[in-house]
């Protein structure tokens, strides 16, 4: 097998701004890796987060040596087995290499990846859309957008510096799409006190839950919240690998799986099962990145309670296409692999 990258520029369509920061623009490293004539696809964003820039991904994902595995079924075996691409690299280059590697055994197979997965029927699923942390006539114009164009759920970005700012937004989003369930997320923004206090009127304007509401670094904090909180608790940055679900599960209502941050599908589903049965129920997440990056979580859509695969409804042009979305669902379209194709490749054979 041979592989190559190449970088592109993900421009958002309007600056998103959450707790922590605000963000208008990041990159993206497509790894593509090709056997027999066929090619299979996977994409890492850049994250200030994760400490991830450019030159970093490109020199971790070059690294990676595929070209000594006779053909993608036996890389995956060594990528399961914690052998690909080695026990240092960061979770979001394992999680593009494995996409790759499932997008082009999936296309020898000529059977899409929830196939490869187990799974009979093709995933279909309510994704979340974010509103950023904006003036409340901003929101309330897109929770109007929204629920005109299908979406049934809404995730509210909150942890403004005050917090009545939070309050109104929420309110106005509620009053602009009464039908909507309603996600709030404020990013680790709030100290146990502020979350005591904000909570309850929270729930009274009808959120179904809250992401991560205190910093992270203190799960024991985030656990003793969940349980006297008046509506569910997920973790999310206290929740980035299998260790971390493994001390919250039972004790937090939900965890929130990033392929990017646990380490791709496998993770993922070895955390789906960790939990399975502990009362801690999965949400799907994601980064800000291309249809190509969402497309594997879209394939283990059915696993989870709640869907947040909306990365890709953020951009100002998305280079690939194959999941939906814009209606409010994303679902696999049935082609092998991850059933996703190129834009301009697609322009181009038109």
């Amino acid at each position: 097998m041979k592989s190559s990258l190449r970088t592109v520029r993900l421009a958002l369509a309007e600056p998103l701004r959450i707790s922590r920061s605000t963000m208008a623009a990041r990159d993206a490293v497509w790894l593509t890796v090709e056997h027999d004539g066929l090619r299979g696809h996977g994409e890492a964003v850049t994250s200030v987060y994760y400490g991830l820039g450019t030159e970093t991904l490109v020199r971790l994902l070059t690294a990676v040596d595929l070209s000594r595995f006779a053909d993608p079924e036996s890389a995956l075996e060594a990528l399961r087995a914690g052998e690909l691409p080695g026990g240092d690299t960061p979770p979001a280059v394992t999680a593009a290499v494995e996409s790759a590697l499932l997008d082009l055994a999936g296309k020898r197979a000529g059977l899409p990846v929830h196939r490869l997965l187990g799974a009979a029927a093709p995933p279909v699923a309510a994704t979340a859309r974010t509103i950023g942390i904006t003036a409340p006539v901003h929101a309330a114009a897109q929770a109007r957008g929204l629920a005109a164009r299908g979406f049934e759920v809404i995730k509210v970005k909150a942890g403004a510096p005050d917090p009545e700012d939070d309050i109104e937004r929420v309110r106005v989003i509620r009053d602009a799409a009464p039908r909507a369930r309603l996600l709030l997320d404020p990013n680790g923004a709030w100290t146990p006190a502020q979350a005591d206090a904000l909570l309850p009127r929270f729930a009274d304007l009808g959120v179904e839950a809250v992401e991560q509401p205190l910093a992270p670094g203190d799960p024991e904090a985030l656990a003793a919240l969940a349980r006297r909180a008046p509506l569910p608790v997920i973790a999310d940055e206290d929740a980035v690998n299998l260790e971390d679900v493994r001390r919250l599960a039972g004790r937090v209502h939900g965890v929130n799986v990033k392929l990017a941050k646990c380490g791709g599908v496998h993770a993922a589903l070895r955390i789906a099962q960790l939990t399975e049965g502990s009362g801690t129920a999965l949400m799907l997440g994601c980064l800000t990145a291309s249809t190509l990056g969402l497309a594997p979580a879209v394939h283990l859509a059915d696993r989870a309670r709640w869907t947040d695969l909306d990365g890709h409804l953020l951009l100002a042009h998305d280079p690939w296409t194959g999941i939906g979305g814009t209606d409010g669902t994303v679902r696999t379209s049935g082609l092998p692999g991850l059933g996703v194709e190129e834009v301009a490749a697609r322009e181009d054979v038109a």
